[in-house]
C-alpha cells in the first residue's frame, strides 16, 4: 500500500510520472488526488462546443457525426475530416494520413487539443482521443471527470492514474490521514477524506459532488484558519511591554494641538488601541479604513501613548514618497512637539525622525544614531528600517502602513528589532471583505474606520471612453484647465514612466506602477494581449500635455525611479501650489495629502484594479473643494472592462467596491498565490461565497489550538499545518 508522500513514480512508472511531474507540478500520491476535476461531462446533456474559443486547449465529450478521408492535393498522403457533435453544437476534427482512421459514426470519446480555426469554423488538428465502449465503466458512470490537462497528459490519463488509487476503498481508508478530527466531521456533517475523494474523482451524481465539495473545502478552510491560528497563539504566549497611557504627556499634548476634532469612529478606535497597547500581551491589530478617514492621526495617538510610556513608534511605509509624506504631516501637526532638543523644540516633546535607503550616508548615520539612543520617539521610514544597523533604543509600537505592500517576513523582521514583543498596528486604505480579513489577515484582530472627517468636498467620478465618445478627453482636458484657473491643481496618473528605463518596449518599468495582482482584467476583446498597444508612459503624457491641451499650465513628473531628493523637492512644489498639474505613476496612489489637488485624470484606467483605482481617486478632494476623478480608457462601454469601470465611478464606498474587486479577481491573486508564482492550496474554497464556511472554520480552529494539548491532540491536522507552513506555497499567507 502507498502512502500519501509515495513519489508517483512507484504508482504509475518514470515515463507518465516525468510528465506530469514536469507540465502539472503533480509528484506525489497527495498532489494526484488533490487534483480535482474542473467539470464532469453528462452524455446527451452537453452544449459545450458553442463555448470554445480559439486558442483554448481543452478535453470535449461529443459523438462522432461523419467521418470522411482524402488524398491532399498540395502535400502527398491523406487528410481524414471527422465532425463530432454533443447536441448542441459541433466542430472538425483532422487528421493526417490515417491517423485515427478507425473512428466510426455514432462513437462517443474524448476528444483533447487546442482549438484553431478554419473557413470560420473550430477545429482540432490532430487531438488525442479516447473512444468510449460499451465495457468502459468510466464511460457507464453518470459523470465523466474532465480534469486540467496539459499537452501530454490528457484528462483521461489523469483519470485512470486517479481510478488506480481509488479502486480499493479499504485501502484507501487506511491510507489517508484524515486531517479534520472527527468530531468536526460530525458537528458539520462531513463524510470522510477518502469517501469525498471517490465522491469527487468518480461521482455517480452532481449530490455528491456537492457533498464532496463541501467537505474539501473544509479541509482547505480548517487547516489555513488553524495556521492562522497558531501564529495569534503564538504572539499571545510572547509577552511584551505594556505601554499604559499617561496623563499629561505627549498623547495629551497632541490631542490639545490637533486643529480638528476627531470623528466618533477615530475615537473608538483610539480606545480600542489604548487598552490593547496597556497590556502586557503585544497587540496585533488591523486598521482598515475608508480614504482619507483619519487613520494616520489614530495611528499618532497610539505612537504618542507609547512614547509617553518610554519606547519608540516605528512606521513602515512602502515607498519614499510615502514616508517623506508622513513624516512632514507629523512633524506638522506635532509642531514643537516633534523637535525635543532643538532650540525651537518643546522638550515634553519627542524626535520624528525619517529613515529611507537613498539618504545620504551622514544623514542616514545622524538618524540612525538618534533611533539608537532613544531620542527618536517616532521614526519613519521604509525597507530601510529593516536593514542590519538600524538598532533600537526601547521599540514599543510597529505600524505596518499599507499592508498589501508588505509580507508577513518583513513585518516580522521590523518586529524583531524590540528587546521584547512589540506592539503591531497594520493599516489599509483598502476596504477588506470580511473573508479576505479572516484569511488574508487571519492572524490579526480588525479595526474599522468608515466615518469620514467632516468639511470634505466629496469626489465624484467619470468614465471617459475615448473609443466610443473621442471628444470627451478634449472635455477632460477643458476641465483640468477650469479647475486650474480657479485657483486647484490636477493630477495625471499613468501606468508606466516610460522610455528611460524599458527601452519603449511597454512594460510597467515602475516600482510604483500598477500590480498585476490588483486584478485589472484583460478588456475582453484583448485577451490575447498580443496586439494591445503598450500602456500610456508619464514623460510621454506629460510631454504631450505641454505642447498641447495643457500648454498654458505648469506641467511636471513624478515617478518612482526619480532620485528622492528630486522626488521630495517635487512633491513640495506641488504642495505649495508651485506645479499645476502633476504627471505621476501610482507613486502618488496612498498618503500623499495635497487638500487643493481636485481633479485627477487616470490614464488607461482599465490596466488598474478596483482597489488601486479607489485608492488614487482618494487623492483629491481631501479639502473643502468638491473633487473629479476621470477614468480614462480604450475599453468599450459595453465590454465587462468598460462595465467594471462605470461600477467604480457610480461609488465611492469603498467596501461595496471591495466586494466588486474580489468578483473580479481570481481568488489565487487575493491570496497571492499568483504573485508568487506558485499554486495555491486554496483550489475549492472560495473566498466570495464560503464566508459562513471559512468563519466556522475559524472558530473550530481556534477551539483545537487553544484547548488542551492544541494541535498536539490532532496529529493529522497538525500534520497538515505543518506541511502548509513549510510548504513554498504557503508564500501566498505573506504576500496580501
Amino acid at each position: 500500500m502507498v502512502a500519501m508522500d509515495t513519489d508517483l513514480v512507484r504508482v504509475l512508472g518514470p515515463k507518465t510520472a516525468k510528465v506530469m511531474a514536469d507540465q502539472l507540478q503533480l509528484r506525489t500520491v497527495r498532489d494526484l488526488l488533490r487534483h480535482y476535476p474542473r467539470r464532469y461531462a453528462r452524455r446527451g446533456e452537453m452544449a459545450r462546443l458553442d463555448d470554445l474559443e480559439v486558442g483554448d486547449r481543452v478535453t470535449v465529450l461529443a459523438q462522432v457525426k461523419s467521418v470522411s478521408t482524402r488524398r491532399m492535393q498540395q502535400r502527398r498522403g491523406t487528410l481524414t475530416e471527422v465532425t463530432v457533435g454533443d447536441g448542441a453544437g459541433s466542430m472538425r476534427l483532422v487528421f493526417f494520413n490515417n491517423r485515427h482512421a478507425h473512428l466510426d459514426v455514432g462513437e462517443w470519446g474524448l476528444f483533447a487539443g487546442t482549438v484553431g480555426l478554419w473557413r470560420g469554423d473550430k477545429q482540432f488538428s490532430h487531438p488525442d482521443c479516447h473512444i468510449m465502449t460499451g465495457d468502459d465503466d468510466d464511460w457507464a458512470r453518470a459523470l465523466v471527470p474532465i480534469y486540467p490537462a496539459s499537452k501530454d497528459v490528457s484528462s483521461w490519463v489523469i483519470q485512470k492514474s486517479v481510478k488506480l488509487l481509488l479502486d480499493d476503498r479499504s485501502s484507501l481508508e487506511a491510507l489517508l490521514d484524515d486531517p479534520i478530527p472527527q468530531p468536526v466531521r460530525d458537528r458539520h456533517g462531513l463524510p470522510s477524506l477518502a469517501t469525498a475523494l471517490v465522491y469527487k474523482h468518480r461521482p455517480e451524481s452532481t449530490a455528491q459532488v456537492e457533498f464532496a465539495d463541501e467537505r474539501l473545502k473544509w479541509d482547505e478552510a480548517l487547516v489555513l484558519q488553524c495556521t492562522l491560528a497558531a501564529r495569534r497563539r503564538a504572539a499571545a504566549l510572547e509577552p511584551g511591554i505594556e505601554r499604559p497611557r499617561r496623563r499629561g504627556g505627549l498623547l495629551d499634548a497632541v490631542d490639545a494641538a490637533l486643529p480638528f476634532s476627531l470623528t466618533e469612529g477615530q475615537r473608538e478606535v483610539g480606545e480600542e488601541l489604548a487598552g490593547e497597547l496597556a497590556r502586557v500581551q503585544p497587540m496585533n491589530r488591523l486598521l482598515q479604513g475608508e480614504v482619507g478617514s483619519g487613520k494616520t492621526v489614530v495611528a499618532l495617538r497610539a505612537m504618542a501613548q507609547v512614547v509617553d510610556a518610554g519606547g519608540q513608534a516605528a512606521l513602515l511605509a512602502p515607498t519614499e514618497v510615502l514616508a517623506a509624506q508622513h513624516a512632514r504631516s507629523l512633524t506638522a501637526i506635532l509642531g514643537p512637539l516633534a523637535r525635543a532638543g532643538e532650540l525651537d523644540g518643546d522638550p515634553a516633546g519627542t524626535r520624528v525622525v525619517l529613515l529611507t535607503g537613498s539618504q545620504k550616508a551622514a544623514v542616514r548615520r545622524e538618524a540612525r544614531a538618534a533611533v539608537a539612543d532613544g531620542s527618536a520617539g517616532i521614526v519613519v521610514g521604509t525597507h530601510a528600517l529593516l536593514q542590519e544597523g538600524v538598532e533600537f533604543a526601547d521599540l514599543g509600537l510597529v505600524v505596518v502602513d499599507e499592508q498589501h505592500r508588505f509580507g508577513v517576513e518583513q513585518r516580522d523582521a521590523l518586529r524583531a528589532k524590540g528587546t521584547r514583543p512589540p506592539h503591531v498596528l497594520v493599516m489599509t486604505a483598502t476596504p477588506i471583505p470580511r473573508t479576505v480579513a479572516m484569511t488574508v489577515y487571519g492572524d490579526l484582530e480588525t479595526s474599522t474606520l468608515r466615518q469620514l472627517p467632516a468639511g470634505r468636498g466629496g469626489v465624484s467620478s467619470s468614465v471617459v471612453p475615448v473609443r466610443d465618445k473621442p471628444a470627451w478627453l478634449d472635455r477632460a482636458w477643458a476641465r483640468v484647465r477650469e479647475e486650474v484657473a480657479a485657483g486647484r491643481q490636477a493630477y495625471v496618473v499613468c501606468p508606466r514612466i516610460g522610455d528611460l528605463e524599458d527601452g519603449g518596449n511597454g512594460k510597467a518599468a515602475d516600482d510604483d506602477g500598477p500590480d498585476d495582482a490588483d486584478g485589472a482584467p484583460p478588456e475582453e476583446e484583448e485577451k490575447g494581449g498580443s496586439d494591445r498597444r503598450p500602456p500610456l508612459a508619464v514623460l510621454d503624457v506629460a510631454e504631450g500635455l505641454r505642447s498641447g491641451p495643457l500648454s498654458a499650465l505648469r506641467v511636471e513628473v513624478l515617478h518612482g525611479r526619480m532620485p528622492a531628493e528630486e522626488k521630495e523637492a517635487r512633491m513640495r512644489a506641488f504642495a505649495a501650489a508651485e506645479v499645476d498639474v502633476l504627471v505621476a505613476t501610482t507613486v502618488v496612489e496612498v498618503g500623499v495629502d495635497v487638500p487643493n489637488a481636485t481633479v485627477m485624470v487616470v490614464m488607461d484606467a482599465d490596466r488598474f484594479g478596483v482597489s488601486q483605482l479607489h485608492q488614487l481617486r482618494g487623492r483629491v478632494a481631501r479639502g473643502r473643494h468638491a473633487g473629479l476623478c476621470l477614468l480614462v480608457s480604450e475599453a468599450s462601454s459595453s465590454s465587462a472592462t468598460g462595465q467594471r469601470l462605470a461600477a467604480v465611478a457610480g461609488t465611492t464606498d469603498g467596501f461595496e467596491l471591495a466586494r466588486l474587486d474580489l468578483e473580479t479577481r481570481r481568488e489565487g491573486d487575493v491570496l497571492g498565490a499568483a504573485q508568487s508564482g506558485r499554486r495555491s492550496n486554496v483550489k475549492l474554497l472560495s473566498l466570495l461565497d464560503d464566508e459562513t464556511l471559512i468563519a466556522e472554520a475559524r472558530a473550530e480552529a481556534t477551539a483545537l489550538v487553544e484547548q488542551g494539548g492544541g494541535l498536539a491532540d490532532h496529529p493529522e491536522l497538525a500534520a497538515a499545518v505543518a506541511a502548509l507552513a513549510m510548504d513554498e506555497r504557503a508564500d501566498y499567507l505573506e504576500k496580501a
